[in-house]
């Protein structure tokens, strides 16, 4: 609408000026000067009749006769015959004046007008009339805007605003509705669009919920049976390996069992982890402890004895130590379950944080999947991680823990080779 009105003014300013220019180019006499040359002319001619002389009628620019005290014209300043009476001059709006002598009327003389004057003031009204019609076609103009924008503009952007709330998700406000506007229909049936979306939503956010409640008690349930297992798989290990003659067979599968057993119990966990986590209940407990219980939580998931730990600075961290130790054993394993090489461990101080970091000499991971792979669920694309047991959720799981431990998990390739973990573990 800005460049509607800016249009408009421009329109009515160019027509003022052309006005204008018109107005000047079409001057020629000046008719206020005029008719005051001819009152004057006319005056002097009566004086000089008045006072007995002759008139000279080449001193006079003016066309004038002069008239007997009967109305007959008795002289014609350009010889003609005018018979123009005083009724005349006054039907014809001419410049008169009665010739007084010795307070008698002697006569009169009139001034014929060659309509000059006339045509002069008639184009003055025009040109007034023309400025005027331009001032009210520019305010009935700015009128219109002013409605056009009120009654189609407004409420079409309030409605664009309120399509980009609606994208977004945003769908507590409703629309403003005016049933004097055009969209007044158009913009109710939007806010009944935008309560069946935000009803629709809490449904969906309640069912969501529900799984997620049924996926953590489903979880929490499967964890005393995998525990079971477990136990009762030691259990006939240790039996059977404390016989007279063990078979090596019996020994082998019930390894396997134990095993897959505890394969299911980690995912199973993760899986808990994570339907926590959107529940809201992941939290943690920070406390302060000191750096070394670091090291202590390496050693503790250390199975293979492959790390190669540095000097740990002597610092407090604020942290959940049952937290971190979960986030280090998650790095740990799929370091054994991937790359399967030795895991150099090294520390520094970087700021505020005590800085972490955890390096294997495997292939790495692809520099298109870096960003992907803290995600829940994501799991690479190359063949080896297709074929290794996993969920996807260690790393996002991971990341999410130093996020509320107010640290940070930064993946990323080792130079030349190798794939690196950073943990960013706040000092205390």
């Amino acid at each position: 609408m800005k460049n509607y009105y800016r249009t408009v003014l421009s329109v009515a300013i160019i027509s003022m000026l052309l006005i204008t220019a018109l107005f000047f180019m079409s001057v020629k006499t000046d008719a206020g000067k005029r008719n005051a040359s001819m009152i004057i002319e006319l005056n002097d001619i009566v004086k000089t009749l008045e006072e007995g002389a002759d008139v000279d009628s080449s001193d006079i620019s003016s066309h004038f006769v002069i008239n007997d005290p009967d109305g007959n014209t008795i002289y014609d300043s350009e010889g003609g015959s005018s018979n123009l009476t005083v009724a005349d001059a006054i039907a014809s709006d001419y410049p008169y004046q009665y010739v007084v002598r010795d307070g008698r009327i002697a006569g009169s003389v009139i001034i014929v007008d060659d309509g000059v004057s006339r045509i002069e003031t008639l184009r003055n009204r025009i040109v007034v009339i023309l400025y005027i019609a331009v001032l009210i076609l520019f305010i009935a103009a700015m009128i219109f805007g002013k409605y056009v924008e009120n009654n189609i503009f407004m409420p079409f952007r309030r409605m664009k605003g309120f399509a980009e709330k609606v994208a977004r998700g945003q769908l507590d406000e409703p629309l403003p509705m005016d049933r004097n506007n055009l969209f007044g229909d158009f913009s109710e049936s939007f806010d009944i669009m935008r309560e069946e979306l935000l009803s629709s939503k809490e449904r969906e956010l309640s069912l969501q919920k529900k799984e997620r409640e049924m996926i953590a008690s489903l979880s929490h349930d499967l964890k005393t049976p995998i525990t079971g297992i477990k136990l009762t798989t030691e259990l006939l290990e240790t039996k059977a390996s404390m016989s007279d003659s063990p078979d090596p067979s019996m020994l082998e599968k019930l390894n396997n069992i134990y095993i897959k057993a505890d394969q299911i119990d980690k995912l199973v966990s993760d899986l808990f982890e994570s339907a926590l986590n959107e529940l809201g209940e992941f939290t943690v407990n920070l406390t302060d402890e000191k750096s070394e219980i670091i090291d202590s939580i390496v050693r503790s998931y250390d199975d293979k004895e492959l790390t190669n730990c540095s000097d740990i600075p002597d610092v407090l961290i604020n942290i959940d130590s049952k937290r971190l130790s979960q986030v280090i054993g998650n790095i740990i394993s799929n370091s054994y379950k991937y790359a399967d090489t030795k895991i150099d461990v090294d520390y520094k101080v970087n700021g505020k944080f005590l800085e972490m970091t955890l390096r294997d000499y495997g292939p790495g991971v692809p520099e298109d999947e870096i960003e992907l792979i803290t995600n829940k669920f994501y799991r690479g694309k190359d063949s080896n991680t297709v074929y290794k047991d996993g969920n996807g959720l260690g790393l996002y799981i991971g990341k999410v823990l130093m996020t509320k431990m107010n640290g940070d998990l930064i993946p990323g390739n080792a130079d030349p080779s190798g794939f690196c973990v950073r943990l960013l573990i706040p000092l205390s």
